[in-house]
This record gives structure tokens, C-alpha cells and sequence, in this order.
């Protein structure tokens, strides 16, 4: 299954409108997402809630870490980048955190607010090796960016 990134922008921005809470945008957002395509094994948000320190948000899918520093693994790396981290095979990611031992490739990207500062990062995972592609990181950063613009 591919995701009709077309559909689920105007989806979640209909379920979203107006709604300017971070976290309810998280809950909308990972449920949407997780539920448009089959490769989507974790969908979540980490929070930053401390200086260099993130912390799980809204998610759909089994456990996650409770805690995540911007020093380690891929989500570490989004958050202390400010970039998109595209890893097709965790295990070849120095310093993954392994949250889910199925989690075989992963999809980073950091989220925003309106004054630019950074409120935590997506995070999708995937039981299968390669799941994820540039188009795929680009629609989800475009569909972040415009659902986040109204957060103070």
C-alpha cells in the first residue's frame, strides 16, 4: 500500500483546523498517519521537555522509549540536527535505540512551531528493511510544517 499523501494532508487538516494545542495536533496526527500505510509499524511524537531531553507524545503502535537524550539514537539525531533522518537499516545506525526489537528501518523528522523553535519529532518506524523514501520524507515534512504553523 502506498500513502495517498494528497488525501491525508487534506484529511488531517480538515480534522485539525483551527486547533492550535501541540499535543492534540500530535494525538490527530499519529493516529492519520499510522493508520494510512501497511510500512507503518510505531508512528509517534517525542516532546522536547527538557533542554536536550525528549520525551514520548501521542503514538499509535506498541511501547515506546519513555525517554530519548538528543545525544542517542535516530531520534536523538533529528532533534539535535534540526534534519530529517531517513535510515533504511537501524542496525547500521551508530547508536540506535533499539525501543522495539522489530523496528527494522526508521523515519525521523523534526517538528516546529510557528517562532522556529523546535517542539520534539515524528517518528516512524517500520518492521520492514527500507520502508521509507525521500518522497515519503518530504510529503510528511510538508504536511508537519503546514499543521503545526498555528502553534505558539
Amino acid at each position: 500500500m502506498t500513502v495517498d499523501y494528497q488525501t491525508l494532508s487534506k484529511t488531517i487538516a480538515a480534522l485539525t483546523e483551527g486547533e492550535d494545542d501541540a499535543v492534540a495536533l500530535m494525538a490527530t496526527i499519529a493516529c492519520e498517519v499510522h493508520h494510512a500505510d501497511d510500512r507503518f509499524d510505531w508512528t509517534g511524537f517525542y516532546r522536547v521537555t527538557a533542554p536536550e531531553l525528549l520525551k514520548i507524545g501521542p503514538y499509535q503502535g506498541g511501547h515506546g522509549c519513555l525517554v530519548i537524550p538528543f545525544s542517542r539514537g535516530v531520534c536523538g539525531a533529528a532533534a539535535r540536527t534540526g534534519e530529517v533522518q531517513l535510515v533504511e537499516d537501524v542496525d547500521a545506525f551508530p547508536g540506535h535505540i533499539a525501543c522495539a526489537s522489530s523496528t527494522r528501518s526508521e523515519l525521523v523528522l523534526p517538528v516546529w512551531n510557528c517562532a522556529g523553535d523546535l517542539l520534539g519529532v515524528f517518528d516512524i518506524d517500520s518492521d520492514q528493511p527500507n520502508a521509507f523514501t525521500q518522497a515519503d520524507a518530504d510529503a510528511l515534512a510538508a504536511i508537519l510544517k503546514d499543521s503545526f504553523a498555528a502553534v505558539a
